[in-house]
């Protein structure tokens, strides 16, 4: 089921305008959240994100964190592990990319009930690039025809997700996840600055991190580098830290030590 803002509440209706420019030009937000029995998980962090995002595309969010928690719960009860999206689009407009006056932003809410993927994933260098100065790869847009290109292609190959590369040869993320792998005692990401999302679950593993005392380095690593990772795993809001069992022929550690620790705090740390 789907709840549409009305100004006031979110309520049922019957869709949207075929003129909505999230519709017709990607032109909005979204965030994804994971909700257990009623409470949806760093809900406050997403609200963040979203507004923050919003603030440098100028666009209004007509909805607050308590509406959003409200339509959720109307939605999914206080029983389950569901998936909820909040969609912000700036709303209908006419012909062309000029923005409409005055705007009329529109918020939908969706839940689905969600099952955790416990299965190690498997993956593949994708030949779907991201580029570092994309305004999709800094902010949660909903243009995501690469990453949805990205992840087909992936499944082609028989493989559950790809890891996509900046137009430098950069590792940046996964088609849905942030990507992180372990060699030598430390844990390694790509910096934002790779085209990497700012991740909820991504800070919070890294906080994690620090204070187990595990080291951490986020910054700038070719395709290559994966070749020496014992480890590795992929983070969003849904699935939490999810180990991989191998990228492209090479097999990884899906088990080890260190990924079970992240994966053990992540699962208990708060918002």
């Amino acid at each position: 089921m789907i709840l549409v803002w009305n100004g006031g509440e979110f309520a049922r209706a019957k869709g949207i305008s075929a003129a909505d420019r999230g519709l017709l030009l990607g032109d909005g937000l979204f965030e994804t959240i994971r909700v257990e029995d009623g409470a949806p998980r760093r809900l406050s962090r997403h609200m963040r994100r979203l507004a923050s995002s919003a603030r440098a595309l100028d666009l209004p969010v007509p909805v607050s964190a308590e509406a959003v928690k409200a339509g959720i719960l109307s939605l999914t009860g206080e029983a389950g592990l569901w998936a909820a999206r909040l969609t912000v689009t700036r709303g209908p407009g006419g012909r062309g990319l000029d923005l409409p006056e005055p705007l009329e932003p529109a918020a939908l809410l969706s839940t689905a009930p969600y099952q955790v993927q416990d299965a190690p994933a498997r993956l593949v260098i994708s030949d779907v690039t991201r580029s570092v100065r994309a305004v999709s790869s800094r902010h949660k847009t909903l243009s995501y025809i690469d990453n949805v290109e990205a992840r087909r292609r992936a499944r082609a190959l028989g493989a559950d997700d790809a890891v996509m590369l900046n137009g430098q040869g950069d590792i940046a993320c996964a088609s849905a996840a942030n990507i992180f792998w372990i060699a030598g005692g430390r844990l390694y990401t790509p910096a934002l600055s790779c085209g990497a999302l700012a991740g909820i679950t991504r800070a919070c593993v890294m906080r994690q991190a620090g204070a187990l005392k595990i080291p951490v380095e986020a910054g700038r690593f070719p395709a290559a580098a994966l070749q020496s990772a014992e480890a590795a795993f992929l983070t969003n809001a849904l699935t939490g830290v999810r180990p991989v069992a191998g990228i492209g022929g090479r097999s990884l550690n899906a088990g080890h030590p260190m990924l079970v620790k992240l994966k053990t705090a992540e699962a208990k740390a708060g918002g």
